[in-house]
């Protein structure tokens, strides 16, 4: 653990206040250092103001076909000046349902991680604080949920359910939850045995107010890298469930769904505008996503020194 430089802590009315500014910055500027990490993160800015943006600045309507001016829908048509990316196979701009995409695959992965980081911590820190019979159900039952494959798993409820992005939200949520339970749990068994921990337990404060006031923003900085790597991973178990039909259904666009055309001989080698760009937007993304993870790995392990 990196000393603290008691200049630091007087430069605040609280200590802790003080410290926690000094090492935010400190972790700012070791993530600044990492060039991936940065382009990491102006990639995911820029899709999250298209995804925000996404009604105004669509050139067209991503449902609608788009016809010409004798009424015939445009379909397939290479890129151009009134199409940027060309149309799909029924006539719909191919960039105005990539941006609009872009919102499906954003809000798939925060809200299922959302739900997966919810489960996994609480369950996570109940089993690593209690131990004992509490601990030995919650690994059991984490246990056989990591047994079996995430994407057969998830295709499997997802075709028992009907398909829908929220179906698909909350899938993915019940999914993930697992490795984050994990991971939490294993980061208590560590916290839980410090100072300041059996100082709390000393002055009387209960086990929930312990965990909830003390062990969990203990254990914020890896909690927060583990989230930033599913994320990732739920753009991708997204994408595959779309691509095979049991995820975001026609006519809204998802970057899977629109890969989907590349089943077609025809398309796959007679059409790429039809599906390079959801290819390179989910490869583009999801590599983001993990230059972000490994940039936040390194800036917030406090061994590490300016």
């Amino acid at each position: 653990m990196s000393q603290i430089n008691s200049t630091e802590i007087t430069k605040s009315p609280r200590g802790s206040v003080g410290i926690e500014r000094s090492f935010s910055k400190r972790a700012w500027n070791r993530f600044k250092k990492n060039k991936l990490a940065l382009f990491g993160l102006g990639v995911i800015l820029l899709l999250i103001i298209l995804a925000l943006c996404a009604p105004i600045i669509s050139p067209y309507n991503p449902f609608i076909t788009v016809r010409n001016e004798f009424g015939l829908a445009n379909t397939s048509q290479p890129p151009s000046s009134n199409h940027l990316l060309g149309t799909d196979n029924l006539g719909r701009d191919v960039l105005s349902r990539m941006i609009f995409a872009g919102r499906i695959s954003l809000s798939v992965g925060l809200v299922s991680v959302s739900i997966a980081c919810s489960i996994g911590v609480v369950l996570g820190a109940l089993a690593g604080y209690f131990g004992k019979w509490v601990d030995s159900l919650i690994m059991r039952v984490t246990d056989v949920v990591i047994c079996f494959p995430v994407l057969f798993l998830v295709i499997t409820v997802s075709t028992m359910l009907k398909p829908n992005i929220f179906n698909v939200m909350a899938i993915i949520g019940l999914v993930y939850w697992t490795r984050v339970a994990r991971m939490v749990r294993g980061e208590i068994l560590r916290v839980r045995e410090l100072d300041f921990i059996q100082a709390s337990r000393a002055l009387g404060a209960s086990d929930f107010r312990i965990i909830g006031r003390h062990v969990i923003p203990n254990i914020m900085a890896p909690l927060l890298v583990q989230a930033t790597l599913l994320t990732a991973q739920a753009i991708l178990i997204e994408a595959s469930l779309s691509f095979l039909g049991v995820g975001v259904q026609q006519p809204t666009p998802s970057w899977g769904n629109m890969l989907n055309a590349a089943t077609s001989i025809t398309v796959l080698g007679f059409r790429p505008w039809i599906w390079i760009p959801p290819g390179l937007a989910i490869l583009i993304t999801v590599l983001s996503i993990n230059f972000i993870g490994d940039g936040l790995r390194d800036a917030l392990d406090p061994k590490l020194e300016e």
